[in-house]
């Protein structure tokens, strides 16, 4: 028993000891890599191994190192792991964002630690979160998704006075039914859009969702300009004569000169 007792003390102060050198070691190649980035001014900072969708958890695997230029590290880069990946006592950093494969990871792109990643993360400063009711018809068939930018039409009255009217221009999309992840590009038959408003403009939009139908209208990229609409109805629509003015009837005789063709010649008829 105490020759047994004896190895097992030996083969467990060997184990401590392989343990104590190869963690030297691995601290000695640390020092040695950052010693090393000083001195070429190169550092390296954290970015997705793999693309990592909205509101994933942030985890040690999903992510990687990739060199870069220490005088051009993006603000709010990540260059130790401790830093990005939750320890034990900690939950988890999410996503707010999806991040594509080799993008480098900022601060403002997932959450603190623990940390929940809601919708309202979204917004800017004094703006509200503000759903309407939508369907295929008036959400541009399905293909308004989270980041785009709309203008709001509401369409109401009836006969020759119906009419619609842009109530709101420029306004951002920031969830489509349950979805808010900007990365997502498939069309989705929506029920609901969520907007980013003002106070102000969530006031007119939900006095606007009760006065009639609301309809979305998709813009370009490059579409910046807003300027006043007049308001368009049914009458405008509707042409009482038409858009070409007649050629006004006039009284003319036909006059032949020798062989020459015959020409009208126009006449003024006036009655006494």
């Amino acid at each position: 028993m105490r020759i047994k007792s004896l190895i097992v003390a030996l083969v467990g102060i060997g184990v401590a000891g392989g343990s104590v050198y190869m963690a030297r070691g691995y601290i000695a190649d640390e020092v040695a890599a950052q010693k090393a980035q000083q001195e070429t001014g190169i550092v390296r900072v954290y970015a997705a191994a793999r693309e990592i969708p909205y509101g994933a958890a942030i985890e040690g695997h999903m992510v990687t190192t990739i060199p870069w230029p220490r005088e051009a590290v993006p603000q709010g880069a990540f260059t130790s792991k401790e830093s990005l990946i939750a320890g034990s006592r900690e939950d988890a950093r999410r996503a707010k964002s999806g991040l594509a494969q080799g993008e480098i990871i900022l601060a403002s792109k997932v959450s603190n630690f623990g940390e929940k990643v809601t919708i309202v993360q979204r917004l800017g400063d004094n703006t509200r979160a503000m759903a309407i009711q939508v369907s295929a018809s008036t959400a541009v068939g399905g293909f308004v998704t989270p980041g785009d930018s709309v203008d709001i039409l509401l369409t109401q009255g009836s006969g020759e006075e119906l009419g619609t009217f842009t109530i709101l221009q420029n306004i951002r999309v920031i969830g489509v039914d349950q979805t808010a992840d900007q990365q997502t590009d498939r069309p989705v038959v929506a029920r609901t859009v969520t907007v980013e408003v003002t106070p102000e403009q969530g006031q007119r939009l939900a006095l606007a969702e009760r006065a009639g139908t609301l309809s979305l209208s998709l813009r370009s990229l490059e579409n910046s300009e807003d300027k006043p609409l007049d308001s368009v109805r049914l009458s405008d629509l509707l042409q009482q004569t038409s858009p070409v003015e007649e050629e006004a009837k006039r009284n003319v005789v036909r006059v032949r000169r020798g062989v020459e063709e015959a020409q009208e010649v126009p006449v003024e008829v006036s009655i006494n």
